[in-house]
């Protein structure tokens, strides 16, 4: 329970790129890099007498985000320009959507693996397509302090995700953020990498609190520059005290200061006042005259929602339910992504043994490719052969404790287990020969067998290291089975 006298309350807009080739309205490029302003037209610059046409793609991948988030698509949308003037936006308007988006009253179910936070439902107000603006370059590190613009980015396809202010702490925006990305890198409708620009978030931040027996609201703080989700959760634990402090020395509440635009400040984690916020009327919006408003039947909506396949939270009941993960290992298996749990399930399937399986895949394997920088697909150990490993140690062929060692023959050879036991000459133990050797090591150690028999069960363990001496190919947790079995069979 927070000790804190307020509720913090936080709805995030999400600007995703969308994975297209081309511009939203004009054939120019988006790929990313590309020496500035050298992606350019006569559309995306607003050169006079220059007209748009609508991206296909662009609409497709938008309409496939907006099913998956559980919003409703109207029939009918239309393109709206939005007025406004900046340097790096040529037209001085953007081309977006305002009282008709395309998708709209949707959701995002959250949860923690950690319970930080119960279970809730976030609601989407809408999602709506919109052209990108282009880049102010500002050289202030040379004390020079010029900005110069790059408008290779300038019509670049954005999708505007914009939440319910349904988020009460940093732990809440961060888990919708995580889930929101793996959502649309599952759909593969975005790459999502904010170092890129292609996913970028601005948070909606006040106080409700109490005062005098009536429930208030402070004026709302848009905070934007946050270039990683983790500058969004230093970004929300700085700026709720801070507007705590500032009501108790003014007072105000909403409505009687304008919507204030903070950036943040990574380095010194701070938010900084940069600008009043716009209110929808100070943008003139009207229907775009040069666009044709889209309509879109049933009958695609459901051929989208058809195609989506399972999304991520899906999958985790199914592996929580059908492979009796725990909640923890099963999110940390979808997290990685959809080739991931692809091979978790080969390898599951295969062996017959998925807890086994995924200890393996959430430890082993994502530490190699960590490691290596490599993906599943280039991965050397195919799920069969993982699979196979498993079930030798399963079978006895592989004792747990060499187990590791022929992983990583198998990874450096890209040998099978049969190939990796014979190169290790790792035989399977006799169990009447194992049996012996026991009786011999207890033989040797009288005061083991007396602890033994006094209770001291954990003394069989001295036993292992001198039975691996003996013969290399014991198990061990046999060995000690036998140790303690042996000593108390007089008893």
């Amino acid at each position: 329970m927070s000790d804190v006298p307020y509720t913090t309350v936080i709805g995030l807009e999400v600007h995703v790129q969308l994975a297209t080739k081309s511009k939203l309205f004009c054939r120019c490029s988006t790929q990313f890099g590309a020496e500035p302003n050298t992606q350019t037209c006569p559309v995306c610059i607003g050169m006079p007498g220059s007209l748009p046409v609508m991206n296909r793609r662009a609409f497709e991948l938008s309409l496939k985000t907006a099913v998956a988030l559980n919003c409703n698509i109207p029939e009918f949308t239309k393109w709206d320009r939005k007025q406004y003037y900046y340097p790096d936006l040529p037209k001085g308007y953007q081309i977006s959507q305002f009282d008709l988006p395309m998708s709209a009253d949707g959701y995002l179910e959250i949860s923690d693996p950690k319970d930080k936070f119960e279970p809730k439902r976030i609601g989407i107000i809408r999602a709506h397509l919109e052209e990108d603006a282009g880049k102010s370059v500002h050289d202030e590190a040379h004390g020079k302090a010029d900005s110069e613009i790059d408008l290779n980015r300038t019509g670049t396809p954005l999708l505007e995700i914009v939440s319910q202010p349904d988020m009460r702490s940093s732990a809440e925006a961060r888990a919708f953020l995580d889930e929101l990305k793996l959502l649309l890198t599952y759909i593969a409708v975005s790459d999502c990498n904010m170092q890129e620009g292609s996913l970028r978030v601005d948070a909606n931040v006040n106080l409700h609190l109490e005062k005098d027996g009536k429930k208030i609201a402070t004026p709302i703080v848009e905070i934007k520059n946050m270039n990683s989700f983790r500058a969004v959760e230093r970004a929300l634990e700085y700026e709720a005290p801070r507007q705590y402090r500032e009501w108790q020395e003014t007072g105000r509440q909403l409505g009687e200061a304008p919507k204030q635009t903070r950036g943040w400040d990574d380095v010194a984690g701070v938010t900084r006042g940069q600008r009043s916020k716009e209110e929808s009327s100070d943008y003139r919006y009207f229907p775009d005259p040069d666009l044709a408003p889209v309509i879109t039947s049933a009958a695609e909506v459901e051929a989208v929602r058809e195609s989506l396949g399972e999304l991520p939270a899906d999958l985790r009941t199914r592996l929580a339910e059908g492979y009796n993960l725990s909640p923890y290992d099963a999110d940390v298996l979808v997290n990685q992504g959809r080739a991931v749990i692809d091979y978790y399930l080969a390898v599951a399937g295969e062996s017959g043994d998925p807890k086994a399986a995924c200890n393996w895949v959430t430890q082993q394997v994502l530490r190699e490719l960590k490691e290596r920088e490599q993906a599943i697909d280039a991965f050397d150990i195919s799920a069969s052969k993982l699979a196979g490993l498993i079930t030798a140690v399963n079978d006895g062929l592989l004792p747990s404790t060499r187990a590791p060692e022929a992983f990583q023959l198998m990874l450096a050879q890209g040998c099978d287990i049969t190939a990796a036991l014979a190169e290790l000459k790792i035989e399977r133990v006799d169990e009447s020969a194992l049996v012996e050797l026991v009786k011999e090591l207890l033989a040797a150690n009288p005061k083991t067998v007396a602890d033994i028999q006094g209770g001291k069960l954990q003394a069989a363990a001295s036993l292992i290291g001198q039975a691996k001496k003996k013969n290399p190919n014991v198990d061990p947790n046999r060995v000690r089975e036998l140790a303690i079995e042996l000593a108390t069979a007089g008893n």
